[in-house]
């Protein structure tokens, strides 16, 4: 892709993006998400795959109908309470409306059997940006609507599960870190409403250790299961850091995932919320079982030992490994920093 085009089209998806960090309008804010739509579609639909076309239409007509229905709920608060300001959606129609359409903005269960399907049509760099940048806006409406309704719960309950039970079956890597999306999205929907400052927290600590797992399967060229047990040739020292990445994904100390489900459960207990704490834990076990397997084929299992095969570790890697490594180390190394975290975030 041209270059020019390239910094246009990035620097629409910041534009958007920022736009609706910074309105108080719902119309600025459906402004903001219909550029981010539209700028990240050419990159999607680069490789001219039948594919990534196929990925790239399905996203627009999802995130279209998201839009209508944000634009429609907006103004219908505007009719009924006669406010645009986001702040101000006190009727409990056009708020569940909202909400429902931001879930399927993110891919949230059960408005989530679109999110595996476009991830498995792109490449792992447009992956990444559609699993951490495009999930921030709708977040930043999320956080400023703070709708005070049981729906949330339900919905961050049926996405942890969702997202773990997906994610067993699956043999490529793309579809796996879908459904890891979607189980993350619902922790951090489950706590939405008692304490909003967990859910940034939460959402930060989702896309470090996203960003740095997308960034290692692309420096491995991984795109399903078996690939993954000839990195040890490509990158022996990323190759026994990366299971301890992924159990930090799923959620284990002393590695830094566990902070995020730690503060979350200790809150919904906090707020009588003893089953959803429960359900949520076990959920946990579902997508901590797909990252274990990861792990295994990973780490302990050995391709064939052909010549071909052990080589390309001695050959100087084309991939700026700068990024990867710093995200690693801040999905690995994180919790000792929590008191220093939550000090900040109630800041």
């Amino acid at each position: 892709m041209n270059p020019y085009i390239l910094a246009t089209l990035l620097f629409g998806l910041g534009l958007g993006t920022t736009i609706t960090f910074a309105s108080s309008h719902w119309l600025l804010a459906w402004m903001g998400l219909e550029i981010n739509t539209l700028a990240i579609l050419p990159l999607m639909a680069r490789h001219h795959h039948p594919r990534a076309v196929e990925a790239t239409t399905k996203y627009f007509l999802t995130q279209a109908t998201a839009a209508a229905t944000i634009l429609f709920a907006s103004t219908t608060n505007a009719w009924l309470t006669g406010q645009w300001d986001i702040l101000q959606m006190t009727h409990p129609i056009p708020t569940n409306m909202v909400l429902l359409s931001l879930a399927l903005k993110i891919g949230l269960a059960p408005m989530h059997s679109w999110l595996p399907e476009v991830l498995q049509g792109l490449d792992l760099t447009t992956g990444l940006i559609l699993s951490t940048w495009q999930k921030l806006a709708p977040f930043a409406l999320l956080l400023q609507i703070q709708p005070n309704t049981s729906t949330l719960v339900l919905l961050g309950l049926t996405s942890t599960l969702v997202g773990g039970w997906g994610g067993l079956n699956q043999t490529q890597l793309r579809k796996i870190l879908a459904y890891s999306s979607i189980a993350h999205l619902g922790w951090m929907l489950l706590i939405l409403q008692f304490a909003p400052s967990l859910t940034f927290l939460a959402l930060l600590m989702y896309i470090v250790m996203t960003s740095s797992l997308f960034l290692i399967f692309k420096l491995n060229k991984a795109t399903n299961i078996n690939t993954l047990a000839t990195s040890w040739a490509k990158s022996p020292m990323l190759t026994s850091v990366t299971p301890l990445l992924l159990l930090s994904l799923g959620g284990l100390p002393p590695l830094s995932g566990f902070m995020p489900k730690w503060l979350i459960l200790q809150e919904l207990t906090k707020q009588d919320l003893p089953l959803a704490a429960t359900l949520a834990a076990l959920t946990a076990l579902l997508s901590l079982y797909f990252y274990l397997r990861l792990s295994y084929t990973m780490a302990l299992t050995l391709a064939p030992n052909s010549l071909t095969g052990i080589t390309p570790w001695r050959l100087p890697h084309l991939q700026t490994t700068m990024p990867t490594s710093i995200f690693t180390t801040l999905s690995l190394f994180l919790l000792p920093l929590t008191p220093a975290a939550i000090t900040l975030l109630i800041l």
